[in-house]
């Protein structure tokens, strides 16, 4: 069991009762984001605590819609004490990126973001890709902000697609990060093993998650971590054995764990 473990919440137009399975009183989940600044109607009233994101480029080169959402939900009396700046920037919108030039992106946090931080809210850094593009990018962002754009953690995305390229590949990752940014909180936001066998993406999941609520690091540790994924497995973008659920919508041994429960022993496929 953990309370670092949050939500990416995916729906399921398809089978709506799923969003039940993420909110019963006995689960470990206690955050969850959407990739939207807004919450999900049928989570509300839950243990989950919401996470707003500003995904990427905002319609408007001038105003401050996002920051004037946030501000609207903490004056509602939404619980809302971190924000998500920025959806893999680097990345290509085909993959799920946002593709956000650094300087723009700068420009963007320095309007919308930096602000909240007056409001008590803490900002985490752009969601790169987990590659040496990411990194690379984050640098060029942070350059281009001259000292204006303070974040106060650091999500972490990353996946793995062989046994050459597993939980080893993870943990070197994350310390690189680490090592980089020193002084800020990691979230894990977005990780598995994709298109692997079952047995080995439930021994991946096993260890990075008794890693995660182990991990400290100096002045800094991982304090947030989201499996990707909540759907189907006949739906998964990574693979039918990453998912939490079955294609019948049962809860897999990992999807099982994740919320603290025993192993299932339902097959995805």
């Amino acid at each position: 069991t953990s309370s670092k473990r949050g939500l990416i919440y995916i729906p399921n137009r398809k089978y709506t009762s799923d969003d039940s399975i993420w909110t019963k009183s006995n689960s470990d989940l206690t955050w969850y984001y959407n990739y939207g600044s807004s919450p999900t109607p049928s989570l509300s009233g839950s243990q989950l605590q919401f996470v707003p994101m500003l995904w990427g480029h905002p319609d408007e080169t001038s105003g401050t819609t996002f920051y004037d959402t946030i501000k609207a939900l903490k004056i509602s009396g939404q619980n809302i004490t971190h924000v998500f700046a920025f959806n893999e920037p680097d990345g290509d919108t085909k993959t799920g990126g946002s593709s956000i030039a650094p300087d723009k992106a700068a420009s963007i946090w320095i309007r919308e973001l930096e602000p909240l931080r007056k409001l008590g809210i803490q900002v985490g850094a752009p969601a790169v890709t987990g590659s040496q593009r990411g990194i690379d990018w984050l640098k060029d962002f942070f350059e281009n902000c001259k000292g204006k754009c303070n974040a106060d953690f650091m999500p972490i995305h990353w996946y793995g697609y062989s046994p050459s390229n597993n939980f080893e590949g993870l943990a070197g990752y994350v310390g690189q990060i680490m090592g980089t940014y020193p002084k800020l909180k990691i979230w894990v936001t977005e990780y598995a093993l994709s298109r692997v066998a079952l047995q080995e993406s439930q021994a991946f999941y096993n260890q990075s998650a008794a890693w995660f609520d182990k991990m400290e690091y100096f002045d800094s540790n991982i304090t947030h971590y989201s499996w990707f994924g909540s759907f189907r497995s006949d739906v998964s973008n990574v693979g039918p054995n990453a998912a939490m659920l079955t294609q019948n919508g049962k809860l897999t041994d990992i999807g099982s764990w994740y919320l603290g429960g025993s192993a299932t022993g339902a097959v995805p496929q």
